[in-house]
């Protein structure tokens, strides 16, 4: 298996404007092209008599992207979509995951995704791999946790068409990250983050009314307190902590075994000091660590182009480990 070849890429030079991290977090969800891409879905049937929902792009290429989306996005968020317009314009199929109650179905287990929940994506891969030669997995923000954890979880034993994983504004440390939201400068963030995840408990509680209650969703504030009283919990952690502990992507970074960028901007308002994990990246001859100066939180703004330069690095680099 191929280790890092200190991959080398432009930087990211944005214009003034875009200088600031909250600015180049906003534009991107409120501004940003959407592109109307031609997905085709399939629904997958998980062992636990759930389901998963991938909406895929086809042309014929040997080789396809599984993308991972971030919290409370989808197959549909606009970042999603731009990078899978740009792969699939650039002769890369595409697989982009829709999380359990994230697809627009509710699904039917008591349990929902959360960013160490492995068992799910290797479930997408062993579904996709069949029909190419060669896999990439690309992941955002919760998307890009999964992927680390999943890589590393994997070590040596990946499938050997999984050639690159690359992952973007990534909460390497969970724990530090939930109190990062809580200040003050990024309420609007937690606020949207919260309204949509308490609708969907509501629509949990019609399914499991013992698990899903009012009485619990009433002591959730917070992110901290929805991951303590809800994805803690349900999804087999004792708390919050617990949770945060098992499931942060940092621990597993030594133990991946295949070429892997991890793209952290330093302006980030998402992430803690403890999400530029240097130790480990020097640790891990396969792992490369880029810190763009900005970039925001899933940000990247290019407004003069009609790419981001998250797609465009995504893209180089997993070609740089492609044999098409």
């Amino acid at each position: 298996m191929a280790k890092k070849d200190n991959f080398q890429f432009p930087e990211y030079q944005p214009s003034f404007l875009f200088r600031s991290g909250h600015l180049n977090t906003v534009f991107t969800t409120l501004f940003r092209q959407t592109y109307d891409v031609p997905y085709q879905r399939e629904r997958i049937s998980t062992l636990d008599n759930d389901f998963l929902d991938v909406d895929r792009l086809r042309n014929g290429h040997q080789r396809v992207a599984v993308l991972c989306h971030g919290l409370e996005g989808s197959a549909h968020a606009k970042y999603i979509l731009a990078l899978a317009h740009h792969l699939f314009q650039n002769g890369w199929d595409v697989a982009a995951m829709n999380y359990r109650t994230c697809s627009g179905e509710m699904n039917r287990q008591i349990r929902v995704y959360h960013s160490g929940a492995t068992d799910d994506l290797e479930t997408v891969v062993q579904h996709v791999e069949k029909d190419y030669d060669e896999m990439a997995i690309l992941g955002f923000s919760l998307g890009g946790n999964l992927s680390l954890v999943y890589g590393g979880q994997k070590g040596e034993r990946i499938l050997d068409k999984i050639r690159s994983i690359a992952v973007f504004s990534v909460p390497t440390h969970l724990s530090s990250c939930s109190q990062k939201i809580k200040h003050y400068s990024n309420f609007i963030y937690e606020f949207r983050f919260l309204h949509s995840l308490r609708k969907k408990v509501k629509l949990k509680a019609e399914q499991f009314p013992d698990i899903y209650t009012d009485e619990k969703l009433e002591r959730v504030k917070t992110l901290y307190d929805f991951d303590d009283v809800f994805t803690g919990p349900i999804g087999g952690f004792k708390d919050a902590e617990d949770y945060y502990t098992q499931c942060s992507s940092a621990q597993f970074i030594p133990d991946i075994r295949v070429p892997t960028l991890l793209v952290n901007a330093l302006d980030d308002p998402f992430l803690s000091d403890l999400c530029y994990p240097h130790e480990e990246v020097n640790q891990n001859e396969f792992v490369q660590m880029m810190t763009p100066k900005y970039g925001g939180h899933v940000g990247f703004v290019q407004p003069s182009k009609g790419t981001y330069w998250s797609e465009e690095i995504g893209l180089a680099f997993i070609n740089s480990h492609s044999k098409y």
